[in-house]
């Protein structure tokens, strides 16, 4: 039926039938108000009260609509919590939920009212197309909020770098994905560009590898400087060792022979939960802890040769 009417939209002849119909039954209550005045007033408040009565179910119709709504997307975040479904998840088939209920709630309102809600549904199809070819981009996120719902390249709480931007997911929709950055700033990333982008998240496994360059200067003792960077790492109990499924031991050898410095560098594994306060602490000690034991930093050196 609904492509019955979008291959037949309505002539030009059928309009200029219904305008004529609508000026006939002017002129009829015109006519009647004129010769019975009583009879006219009557039946134009039989109507008025009919069509006010119509106004009043649909009011109360989207008034209980919009509470079953309310209550079924508070239902599914209850059902969703209880059975710790991903807070992503739960939010985007929340919403869809809601949009896809508020529009049929929509159309049983104006039903109510005595419109046909088959010229509607075909007037909303043909809308609907028109506006989806001018909004491709917003089908195009819809259509990526699907994908990251299918393979999940992240969940709720996790921390991603992703189109520039770097922040903790709180939620997806169906047509974005909202970040949390570090200087609690609020990003909304399109689905679509998200979906077909690189995406790299940090928190998708439990441990992670710290790497730090130390610089020293030339002529330090390499073992002494190796015991002591060794010292400082194992004294920290977030360092993680080989004992550890899916770590190793820390390691601390000399990574390069720079121009003006020789670079140790550290690789520790830590949990990913104590990345940054780990790194932190870390750099923090070796300046401190590295120049009271005799190991001091280089400057840039340039040394410069006269000939006469």
């Amino acid at each position: 039926m609904l492509l019955l009417q979008i291959q037949n939209p309505i002539s030009e002849e059928q309009l200029v039938s219904k305008a004529d119909s609508a000026k006939v039954a002017i002129r009829q209550f015109t006519e009647m108000l004129a010769a019975d005045p009583g009879t006219a007033l009557q039946s134009l408040g039989r109507q008025a009260v009919q069509f006010g009565l119509k106004v009043l179910a649909a009011l109360v119709i989207y008034i209980v609509g919009a509470w079953i709504i309310k209550r079924i997307k508070r239902s599914l975040q209850r059902m969703f919590a209880r059975k710790q479904t991903d807070r992503a998840m739960a939010s985007f088939i929340t919403s869809l939920v809601s949009i896809v209920l508020t529009i049929i709630l929509i159309v049983i309102t104006v039903g109510t009212l005595g419109v046909n809600t088959s010229s509607l549904a075909a007037l909303l199809a043909a809308g609907g197309m028109a506006i989806g070819l001018a909004l491709s981009g917003t089908l195009q996120n819809f259509a990526g909020g699907l994908m990251i719902m299918a393979f999940k390249p992240f969940k709720a709480g996790d921390y991603i770098e992703a189109q520039g931007y770097a922040g903790t997911v709180t939620e997806v929709t169906i047509v974005g994905t909202h970040l949390t950055t570090l200087d609690n700033r609020k990003v909304i990333l399109p689905n679509g560009a998200l979906s077909g982008g690189n995406i790299v998240n940090y928190s998708s496994f439990p441990l992670r590898r710290i790497d730090v360059t130390v610089s020293v200067e030339y002529g330090t003792p390499s073992e002494a400087c190796k015991q002591r960077l060794t010292e400082i790492v194992k004294e920290d109990p977030r360092f993680l060792d080989a004992s550890t499924p899916g770590a190793a031991d820390p390691v601390i050898a000399i990574q390069k022979l720079d121009t003006s410095s020789v670079n140790f560098l550290i690789r520790a594994w830590v949990n990913t939960p104590d990345y940054w306060n780990a790194l932190f602490d870390l750099n923090e000690r070796v300046y401190t802890e590295l120049p009271q034991a005799g190991f001091h930093f280089p400057f840039p050196q340039l040394d410069v040769h006269i000939r006469t």
